[in-house]
């Protein structure tokens, strides 16, 4: 399942249509929230679903909430099952059955929010006509045919349809359609990923035939930096704003456009970059950074802008779709320390060395670049323990002799988490059917 997400453009009575809708939503979820914090004070039973959606429905008989029929039913339904999701999320993490970052319970909504949405699934009997090359509209209940620029078709039929506002009154809408791919032709080649700071990235690139090694840099792109006058300026000016006028909304607007253009084209970038590297590379071996770590350091601002959690995420998915190998070397494995070379580790260590770039092993006398050598030794780590995963775990396996893994063949592709050396599987649809990437691959100019 993916998202392709299209800039819409509704009328002026549509977007009034629009916003009470986004408003019914925020009141149902904040209804729901309300409702379950009410009843875990009061020493209650857990609400489940159904009684609150029950609970809207009789909501809408009173005089406070009887606007609430004035908008379709479906978007409202879909605000509590979120609710829900959110909650079973919150205590899942709390029980460890749910992997990652422990998440917070459901929060309120605010009018202020910068981003509103509301999704409308089949139920709603919502229809996507094509009107011309790149015209097309979506019929939604109560609100008409909306106007959006279709810069692509859509693979299948959607599932669900998402009305989002962003916070620089752009209009989007984002459909979710299941896409079938096949595996992509073998491309004979593996590659070794050293995501940084000084450039975007260095890939190692060896041949599985011929053994032939290339090196590739990309450089960092500075989205962030390239618009913080333009950032600091607008942001000057909307402090300047008296709060609730009109002037600090326009101001305020104008803030969210920059942040907007330098979102999209840092993903946009990412998509290019993966894209480029999955079509060319049947193995792809990358470093489990720490970047929430990385964050917390003096070098925050350069770790946000470069967003490698970002690339890295997309490289894994797009190589799910097309049969491709991730493999993910541990956080701790020293592939910048390690001398390509003579496997020993004589290079600069810690964040004081980090200005070294270039240095040579004193064992070995080899020359090193410091990102060229942890892509080298990142890739030759990759393999290794893609190797260790198809034999038996007792079988001692050198890395260094490799060319072909062999797990590629055997086994069917996905993620590799080499922290304990465990072949997992990558789940690419969260638990409400949504992708957990390629939102924005399909974002209309």
């Amino acid at each position: 399942m993916l998202r392709y997400r299209y800039r819409a453009y509704p009328d002026a009575k549509q977007r009034h249509a629009l916003s009470r809708l986004f408003g019914c939503v925020r009141v149902a979820a904040n209804d729901a929230i309300a409702a379950r914090r009410a009843a875990y004070r009061a020493g209650q039973p857990y609400l489940k679903y159904s009684e609150l959606s029950a609970a809207l429905t009789r909501s809408k008989t009173t005089p406070e909430r009887a606007y609430l029929s004035e908008v379709s039913a479906v978007p409202l339904q879909q605000a509590i099952a979120d609710v829900d999701r959110g909650y079973r999320n919150f205590f899942a993490g709390l029980t460890g059955e749910r992997q990652g970052p422990k998440m917070g319970p459901p929060k309120f909504r605010s009018r202020h929010d910068s981003r509103q949405s509301a999704c409308f699934t089949r139920n709603a009997r919502f229809a996507v006509s094509r009107t011309g090359d790149r015209e097309a509209v979506v019929r939604l209940p109560k609100i008409g045919p909306v106007k959006l620029v279709m810069s692509r078709p859509l693979p299948s039929t959607p599932a669900s349809v998402t009305v989002i506002r962003e916070a620089d009154g752009r209009t989007y809408v984002s459909f979710v359609v299941e896409v079938t791919e096949d595996a992509a032709p073998a491309a004979g080649r593996v590659c070794g990923i050293d995501p940084g700071l000084s450039s975007f990235a260095t890939i190692v690139t060896s041949d599985t035939a011929t053994g032939q090694e290339a090196i590739a840099r990309i450089d960092t792109p500075k989205f962030l930096r390239s618009k913080a006058r333009a950032l600091a300026r607008s942001q000057r000016a909307l402090s300047r704003k008296e709060k609730g006028s009109k002037n600090r909304g326009k101001a305020k607007q104008r803030v969210a456009v920059l942040h907007r253009k330098v979102r999209q084209t840092r993903l946009d970038h990412a998509h290019r970059q993966a894209a480029k590297i999955i079509a060319g590379h049947d193995v792809i071996a990358v470093e489990d950074l720490n970047i929430t770590g990385m964050a917390r350091s003096n070098l925050a601002r350069s770790v946000h802008d470069q967003a490698m959690g970002q690339f890295l995420r997309l490289i894994t998915e797009k190589a799910t779709r097309q049969g491709r190998t991730v493999v993910k070397v541990g956080r701790y494995y020293p592939s910048t320390q390690t001398c390509s070379s003579c496997r020993q580790i004589t290079g600069p260590k810690g964040r004081g060395e980090l200005r070294v770039r270039h240095w040579t092993c004193v064992e070995c006398g080899v020359a090193h670049d410091r990102d060229v050598n942890a892509a080298r030794n990142i890739l030759t780590e990759g393999l290794r323990l893609l190797a260790s995963a198809s034999t038996q775990p007792t079988t001692p396996v050198d890395s260094r002799s490799l060319k072909t893994p062999a797990a590629h063949a055997d086994g069917p592709p996905g993620l590799l988490e080499t922290g304990e050396d465990q072949l997992t599987t990558l789940a690419s649809v969260d638990e409400a059917g949504r992708t957990t990437g390629d939102r924005d691959d399909g974002v209309a100019a």
